[in-house]
């Protein structure tokens, strides 16, 4: 069975070679859909084989739904271009297509984070990525959610996870994701409570350094916990602040 892999870019020239490159011995075919690359992200998808679709940004769903809808292979691998398949995942692919158990497979991630990959923060970390194609549709506003009414299963190896430039890129992604959240959070009729905006970030900063063994990763680890007690913090933050807005109240 053949197997397609789709990826979305823009402005992924330092990452598309990586991601392509990994998946050449499973790939029949790589498609991109590229939503408006102003560097070299096209030119080296192309140089390296895959077919390149333009298509203006309108949210991680609709970009992946309409990729799926251009794969021609009866298999569809969903890879974001800071990703890379390892070895190992692509040993697991390769039988999982050979004798398909399932018709949907989650893959793990492993986040490469400060010049080491995590061991125990944010890990492990399983998405839904594999699967037959028609039997997957992505929803949601923020991040795609797969929907699917079937079995799911597990596949070895890691699916590594080049997340983050440099400290300024976590936490420029950071703010914007929280204040991204606390508009789909207000949208959806959540309202902010002076208890979330203390206690929420504590519960999270404790639930990835202590309950999934975060400080066995050292300092990255505490710095992992720590950046997610401040987008916890911040996100409920800019709800108080939306709200405030939504009342016509003066913020400053």
């Amino acid at each position: 069975m053949g197997l397609s892999v789709l990826i979305r870019t823009k402005n992924e020239e330092d990452n598309i070679e990586r991601v392509i490159s990994s998946v050449k011995d499973i790939a029949d075919e790589v498609v991109v859909v590229d939503s408006g690359s102003t560097d070299r992200t096209v030119d080296i998808a192309r140089s390296l084989g895959a077919k390149v679709y333009y298509k203006e940004w309108q949210g991680y769903p609709q970009q992946l739904n309409y990729g799926i809808g251009l794969c021609s292979q009866d298999w569809v691998l969903i890879l974001d271009a800071d990703e890379e398949v390892s070895e190992e995942l692509s040993r697991s692919i390769k039988r999982a297509l050979e004798k398909p158990e399932f018709d949907v497979y989650r893959l793990c991630r492993r986040t490469y984070y400060l010049g080491k990959f995590l061991k125990h923060a944010w890990y492990p970390e399983w998405r839904v990525r594999l699967f037959k194609k028609g039997s997957v549709v992505f929803e949601g506003e923020l991040h795609e959610k797969p929907v699917y009414k079937t079995k799911v299963g597990s596949l070895k190896g890691d699916l590594y996870h080049y997340s983050y430039r440099n400290l300024q890129d976590q936490y420029v992604k950071t703010v914007n994701y929280a204040y991204k959240m606390a508009q789909i959070m207000h949208k959806s009729g959540k309202r902010f409570r002076v208890y979330n905006l203390f206690f929420n970030p504590l519960w999270h900063f404790f639930k990835v350094y202590f309950l999934q063994l975060g400080f066995l990763d050292g300092f990255r680890g505490f710095l992992v916990a720590s950046s997610t007690f401040i987008y916890t913090f911040l996100k409920y933050k800019f709800l108080y602040e939306v709200e405030r807005l939504e009342k016509g109240q003066r913020l400053w």
